[in-house]
């Protein structure tokens, strides 16, 4: 197949959106619009990134999860592998797409990821070179939203005089953009493989993703393929991705529920605010009624994806260490009164 040259264009601005069907605020948009609509381009393809900064501060925009190869200086991460894009300036970046996978594209200075500067990036397999069948693609992103900007949350966060977490603290879940319990409906046939992507463009929570009644098997993680995995459910971290592939049933008689329950072991629960639970539809047929699935969550043998039992498909062998790094990261109590994360006693 002919190879493209993809040309994406984003005017980046603050804009006023309520996301979560709770809280009005100011975000980061892309065309004036939140949520920024997924980039999709196929492997071969040459992406054209062309980005004009609408903000009142420098921007930069990384691709979380391509390899960048001879292509560092297009990576992204401010005063790292660039400076800054200046307020009112334009900056183009070109990727050259040699991997399939889930990916995503995000801001990359003064955390404006979290104020909405995310978007999901898939690279596709070129026609007949997929690994594994399925007739349809489905993508769901996942993102926490808070009711404050970052700056606003991170005042309150570094203030000694505040308890932690601030009550700000306390982020919606989003699924695909909106509020996780009014995403969109997933449409199943029967007898049908679908393939469901699973990006967490979250900030700190994680998303634990399950789907009952039907079997699920990982077969990508951060972009690679894996080998098959049986799972019953997956522990989505922040900027972690997945694709698992299921079967739907041989026949229309009952609708499911998918669940993503957001969470973040380090933010003690609070009933209502943490940890907090998100159900999607599965329909099969529009008059078909939902499956009760609540024993599914409740028998003893349920399964947890665990990554390090994971396979490549590649079946390439783990490269031998030549070299060893030692890294210490704790949390002390500084001098100021604050409690600081710090690698090797440098604060960051």
């Amino acid at each position: 197949a002919t190879t493209k040259h993809v040309v994406v264009n984003w005017d980046i601005s603050h804009i006023t959106v309520n996301r979560d069907d709770y809280n009005l605020r100011r975000a980061i948009g892309v065309n004036g619009k939140l949520p920024i609509p997924p980039v999709e381009a196929t492997v071969g393809d040459t992406l054209e990134l062309n980005v004009h900064n609408g903000l009142d501060r420098p921007t930069t925009i990384h691709a979380h999860g391509l390899f960048q190869t001879n292509n560092t200086h297009m990576d992204g991460p401010a005063m790292i592998t660039q400076c800054g894009i200046p307020p009112g300036d334009s900056f183009t970046y070109h990727y050259t797409l040699e991997q399939a996978g889930s990916m995503w594209l995000h801001g990359h200075l003064a955390h404006e990821i979290s104020d909405g500067l995310r978007a999901a990036f898939i690279i596709r397999d070129k026609p007949g070179a997929e690994l594994y069948h399925y007739d349809k693609d489905y993508l769901l992103t996942f993102e926490d939203w808070f009711s404050t900007e970052f700056a606003d949350r991170m005042y309150h966060t570094i203030n000694p005089k505040e308890e932690f977490p601030p009550p700000k603290s306390y982020a919606y879940g989003l699924v695909n953009g909106v509020n996780g319990n009014i995403t969109q409906t997933l449409n199943f046939e029967p007898g049908k493989t679908y393939r469901i992507r699973l990006v967490n463009m979250g900030d700190i929570n994680s998303f634990q993703f399950s789907l009952p009644g039907h079997e699920m098997y990982v077969i990508e993680a951060d972009g690679e393929y894996s080998v098959p995995y049986f799972t019953d459910g997956i522990d989505i971290g922040p900027a972690q991705r997945y694709s698992v592939l299921i079967k739907a049933h041989n026949t229309d008689a009952f609708n499911y529920y998918f669940n993503a329950t957001m969470h973040a072991n380090f933010i003690s629960a609070s009933p209502g605010l943490s940890p907090r639970v998100y159900t999607g539809k599965i329909e099969y047929s529009a008059d078909a009624p939902y499956q009760d699935t609540r024993a599914f969550y409740e028998k003893p043998d349920f399964k947890w994806l665990n990554d390090i039992e994971m396979h490549s498909a590649s079946g390439h062998p783990a490269m031998v260490p030549n070299r060893k790094l030692y890294l210490e990261i704790g949390n002390n109590l500084y001098n100021t009164g604050q409690h600081l994360d710090h690698i090797n006693n440098i604060t960051f």
